[in-house]
């Protein structure tokens, strides 16, 4: 009986080209589905929520692949997990919804970014692999009241990274939220699917803002334009991780359990809820 397992995954970014599997590189994807195929002994392709960028961070990445392997959810988590590289884990697996797609069932994503907002780098933290250090002061207020411009649904493509190509650019932030812990500037924004460079190119633009260079009315004007040349640099990678992603609670459950009036078909998952 074929089963579909939906793995939660974090890695750091900094040594891979990114999730999706590409010929000749090293992509986190590509290291998921090499561990899981020697765990269950046939081909498999990995589904991820989303495709992050080389040198982006997730705590919360989210995929699935279906397989007729019938070892516990648990012992193949723990299995994948032996044979993965130290820069990426897999720290919760279950069994779920035939339907469940870690991309199209998604209901929301939140990224945090994180800056480092001092004169010294953040070595002695051991965070300069995750966090842009930026060495101008950030005034944090104008950057909040500028972020909150960003909520809504609206047209991004001046917040598209060059060579992004979609057939519609809408897409809707559900909450961009600018805070200071001591050094550290964090930038969270949570939308139901981003553009490519999408979240690095809003905080690029924000840091403009903390800086000064722009007034904080600005965003609207840039959003409506549907011009990339008006929004602000793309933030480097480093800061960016992804760290989870929301479901229906539905599709996360696994095939109904037959009780004792169902017919087979319905425990086995062959139709719907």
């Amino acid at each position: 009986m074929q089963r579909n397992l939906r793995l939660v995954i974090a890695y750091d970014g900094t040594d891979f080209h990114g999730w999706q599997r590409q010929p000749g590189l090293r992509t986190v994807q590509s290291e998921i589905e090499s561990a899981a195929m020697r765990i269950v002994r046939h081909p498999l392709t990995i589904q991820g929520s989303g495709r992050t960028d080389a040198g982006v961070h997730a705590r919360g990445q989210s995929a699935n692949f279906a397989t007729t392997c019938d070892i516990p959810v648990e012992n193949i988590r723990r299995a994948i997990q032996s044979r993965l590289p130290d820069d990426v884990s897999v720290h919760r697996a279950d069994e779920v919804h035939p339907e469940f797609d870690a991309s199209r069932s998604a209901q929301s994503k939140l990224y945090r970014y994180r800056i480092h907002n001092g004169v010294d780098r953040p070595v002695d933290r051991h965070a300069q692999r995750h966090a842009y250090h930026c060495w101008f002061p950030l005034d944090v207020e104008r950057m909040r009241d500028a972020a909150r411009h960003f909520v809504g649904e609206y047209d991004y493509s001046a917040f598209a990274g060059a060579g992004c190509v979609r057939e519609s650019y809408v897409r809707r932030v559900l909450r961009c939220e600018v805070h200071r812990q001591l050094d550290e500037v964090r930038v969270d924004v949570e939308g139901t699917g981003f553009l490519y460079n999408q979240v690095r190119i809003m905080v690029g633009t924000l840091i403009e803002i903390g800086r000064g260079h722009w007034p904080t009315e600005c965003l609207p004007e840039i959003i409506a334009s549907r011009d990339r040349r008006r929004a602000g640099p793309t933030a480097p990678p480093h800061g960016l991780c992804l760290e989870w992603v929301r479901y229906p609670p539905e599709s996360l459950r696994p095939p109904a359990i037959m009780a004792p009036s169902e017919p087979r078909a319905q425990a086995r998952g062959e139709s719907s809820e």
